[in-house]
């Protein structure tokens, strides 16, 4: 198939994906909490609703809904322990989703290695120290799905993409699927919050941030001391 082709009918595609989603949000009058509430009111206390949730939240990239807010929901629905399990599955089935959706966009990116500026830089350093690079911009909490894409149109080899997502992000996808087993409902606000379970999802947070900081720093310091003076 020729390449342009393929672009269009995956353009295509996932347009309609977003079209779909809108129009449901018009039709119902539903923000994206809303719809979210009405999911799990639906799929609560059912056999299937594990399955369902695992597979929503793999295709949910496709919309741009909000990876933090269905992991808060795993908790909500399923508890700390099923939610966990259910999240890392899920977040980590819609990383490869995006990943491989923007990867088969077929563009060819810039390599040259000279290329200066703060965005070619980022790039070259994400082709070149995979691995590394991911997993810091997971445990600091940079946008889910722009990492995804971004890894992707970066051609950014699937296996250590892959491995630093599921490695970087187990802080952040515990923290809040604690978040939402600590609380009955996404409308309630603080009332029925339980403190010791929400205590534990912010000590993680806190814990994710600091571990990339740490991680950062020592890279810094490694990359300082094997490169030569000048």
């Amino acid at each position: 198939m020729h390449p342009n082709i393929k672009r269009a009918l995956i353009l295509t595609g996932w347009l309609s994906a977003v079209g779909a989603w809108v129009l449901y949000q018009r039709s119902t009058g539903l923000g994206t909490v809303g719809a979210l509430e009405s999911f799990i009111d639906a799929v609560r206390g059912e056999w299937w609703a594990l399955l369902l949730f695992v597979l929503i939240y793999a295709i949910r990239p496709l919309v741009l809904f909000p990876a933090s807010l269905m992991t808060i929901a795993g908790g909500l629905l399923f508890g700390p322990i099923v939610g966990i399990g259910a999240t890392v599955v899920g977040s980590n089935a819609s990383a490869m989703v995006a990943y491989w959706l923007a990867r088969s966009l077929g563009f060819e990116t810039e390599r040259n290695s000279e290329a200066q500026g703060i965005l070619a830089r980022w790039s070259t350093r994400m082709r070149h120290e995979s691995f590394v690079s991911i997993m810091l911009m997971r445990l600091a909490f940079l946008p889910y799905d722009l990492v995804n894409y971004a890894a992707g149109l970066l051609r950014i080899r699937p296996v250590a993409f892959l491995l630093a997502t599921a490695i970087g992000s187990i802080p952040g996808t515990v923290s809040f699927t604690l978040a939402g087993a600590s609380i009955e409902s996404l409308s309630d606000g603080p009332a029925g919050v339980d403190p010791a379970v929400l205590f534990a999802s912010v000590a993680l947070f806190v814990i994710s941030v600091g571990l990339s900081r740490i991680v950062k720093r020592r890279e810094l310091s490694s990359t300082a001391v094997i490169e030569p003076a000048i």
